[in-house]
């Protein structure tokens, strides 16, 4: 027996399981527009990067180079160095080309005796020097017989082994009883040297060279607001020891001219280096003076 089969018109609904809606694209999300950085021209650049540098110098630490001996033995003609501006507080001689943006010292720090400091030299104020610190507001400060004496009482001197130094192209001998010639034909310059110890224990090494007339001086009072300050090499340095005299001495010097307290010599050089052979740039280089502090 064959089951019968019945036919399904062509137009007959269909069921519901074979049904399917017609599928409606999702509606598009839009497209996060990304900001665009206007990149800054290069004039602007430049202004940024001077006013960055600007106030670091200012307020940080800013370089500086000695071009004298009157810091020796510390410090050798041809060092350079970075010095801390915040110890002191800030005055105008504090921003650069000395801009007279502040009318009064702000955050003023008193010195201390030992201190080796970067400060304006009077009377000009326009000179930087560095000494350093001997005397504070209120020390009578006296050289009798080439000997310190603070607030009457003797500053211990001991004598040490004499300070060599190579002879360069930026370090002669003061004098011809100073010359020598080391062992292997160098020539160089032996200075008697001795430790100097300030009340509080700050010591460092001061150079003697001889009697010389600011061997003895008078006692000075140091005002309030000024610092009395000298060169470790006591025989040729003009200091605090001498009247202020424009490329001369600085006489007591006012605590507003401070500008930095120095912290750490970061290049050295015999001053032989020429910029147009690079090599020199090495042969002249002092690296065992790079990171000395204070």
């Amino acid at each position: 027996m064959t089951a019968a089969m019945t036919d399904i018109p062509e137009n007959a609904p269909q069921s519901a399981a074979t049904e399917a809606p017609p599928v409606q694209d999702a509606p598009a999300k839009p497209v996060a527009k990304k900001k665009e950085r206007k990149e800054d021209s290069f004039p602007v650049f430049v202004i940024k990067l001077v006013l960055i540098v600007a106030f670091f110098r200012s307020f940080v630490f800013s370089p500086f180079n000695i071009p004298s001996e009157s810091m020796l033995p510390r410090l050798e003609n041809g060092d350079y160095l970075l010095a801390a501006k915040w110890p002191y507080g800030f005055s105008s001689y504090s921003l650069p080309f000395s801009l007279p943006l502040l009318p009064s010292r702000i955050m003023a720090g008193q010195p201390n005796r030992g201190d080796v400091v970067i400060f304006k030299a009077p009377p000009g104020n326009d000179v930087d020097y560095i000494k350093r610190v001997i005397g504070l507001p209120g020390d009578t400060v006296q050289m009798i017989g080439g000997q310190l004496h603070l607030n009457g009482t003797p500053v211990p001197k001991v004598k040490v082994d004499d300070f060599v130094i190579k002879v360069s192209a930026n370090t002669s001998c003061i004098a011809p009883e100073f010359e020598a010639v080391e062992k292997d034909g160098t020539p160089s310059c032996h200075y008697p040297q001795f430790r100097e110890t300030l009340p509080g224990g700050k010591s460092y090494n001061v150079l003697d060279l001889g009697y010389r007339p600011q061997d003895d001086t008078p006692p000075v009072i140091v005002p309030a607001g000024h610092v009395f300050l000298m060169g470790d090499n006591r025989d040729n340095s003009m200091d605090s020891r001498f009247p202020a005299v424009e490329g001369g001495g600085i006489g007591l010097v006012p605590q507003d001219n401070l500008i930095g307290r120095a912290t750490i010599v970061m290049w050295s050089t015999d001053g032989s280096a020429n910029w147009f052979l690079p090599w020199t740039w090495f042969t002249a280089l002092r690296a065992n003076r790079i990171g000395g502090t204070f």
